[in-house]
């Protein structure tokens, strides 16, 4: 036997499938994290231990985690692109903000996509919402290929998700980006190995020394609805807002709504924080402020 280190890159039935660097093997997890009710995820940095003969290989370590998604359920993750079109279907702010909550609550890197941009001309006013609170943007042209060289580089090295409602273009998106994919548009690809109505898993696949994950089911809404915020931790999710937060009268008090002294509103009246973000703020407060910590177990 030999015990060597990997990540997980697909878990299916029982099984996963280690990377290594000579190859990958497919293994059974250890008894003992059942137990204490750990389940590995795709992501995981893992050792195991490979056996020759009949014998099964098996996970036994599972190194500590930097992040973890409930669905879909992934560890690890680097960036998140979300990916939204100005048009058919229309780009909506508050998604846009909810998906960069959760990511920046998760520690994981937003990545801002905006396709379709030659079917409309308000790609600029959306570039300065976002890249004014201090996010990478990228404008999309699929039929041109535009910003798809600059997505590639930005996979490079990292484990990186595509998050969007349907239509948004992200079939058409990894097409400009990896060509021998030849994705269907409007279909999960058949070069990860799954048709439209086949199981939902998910799964890694290697690209430019990196990964990207093929996470069907991956919708916003799915997102939105396993990845709750509490209150008290939202602020810190609006990244431009946390230079203010220590400067409300109140603060530790304010929900920087509509609050006396708030710096946060003060900042968004002096056009510091733009008002888009603030109502996607409020809309997402009014959502959760009556949800209690043991609630979202």
């Amino acid at each position: 036997m030999i015990f060597i280190k990997g990540k997980i890159v697909k878990g299916i039935g029982g099984f996963y499938y280690v990377d290594c660097e000579n190859g990958i093997y497919e293994c059974k997890a250890r008894g003992s994290f059942r137990k204490q009710g750990i389940t590995p995820l795709v992501g995981d940095n893992v050792e195991i231990t490979v056996n020759s003969g009949d014998h099964e290989n098996t996970i036994d370590v599972i190194f500590e985690r930097k992040n973890s998604l409930i669905r879909p359920p992934l560890a690890n993750l680097d960036r998140l692109f979300i990916v939204s079109s100005l048009v058919d279907p229309k780009i909506n702010t508050l998604i846009i903000d909810k998906l960069i909550a959760i990511a920046e609550y998760k520690e994981i890197e937003p990545i801002i996509v905006i396709t379709k941009i030659d079917l409309d001309n308000t790609f600029e006013q959306f570039k300065s919402i976002y890249s004014g609170a201090g996010f990478k943007v990228i404008g999309c042209d699929n039929q041109s290929g535009e910003g798809s060289k600059e997505i590639k580089e930005l996979l490079r090295g990292k484990i990186c998700a595509f998050t969007g409602n349907t239509g948004v273009g992200k079939s058409s998106l990894l097409n400009a980006v990896f060509p021998e994919l030849k994705l269907a548009t409007g279909e999960t690809s058949k070069k990860l190995g799954r048709g439209r109505h086949t199981t939902r898993h998910c799964e890694l696949f290697k690209t430019d020394g990196g990964y990207i994950a093929d996470t069907p089911g991956f919708s916003s809404l799915d997102f939105e609805r396993c990845e709750k915020i509490l209150k008290d931790d939202l602020p810190y999710c609006f990244r431009e807002f946390v230079p203010y937060l220590d400067s409300c009268r109140f603060n530790t008090n304010c929900a920087h709504i509509n609050d006396k002294g708030c710096a946060v509103c003060e900042a968004v009246k002096n056009g510091k924080i733009t008002v888009s973000r603030h109502e996607s703020y409020v809309a997402m407060y009014n959502e959760v402020k009556d949800i209690k910590e043991w609630q979202k177990k």
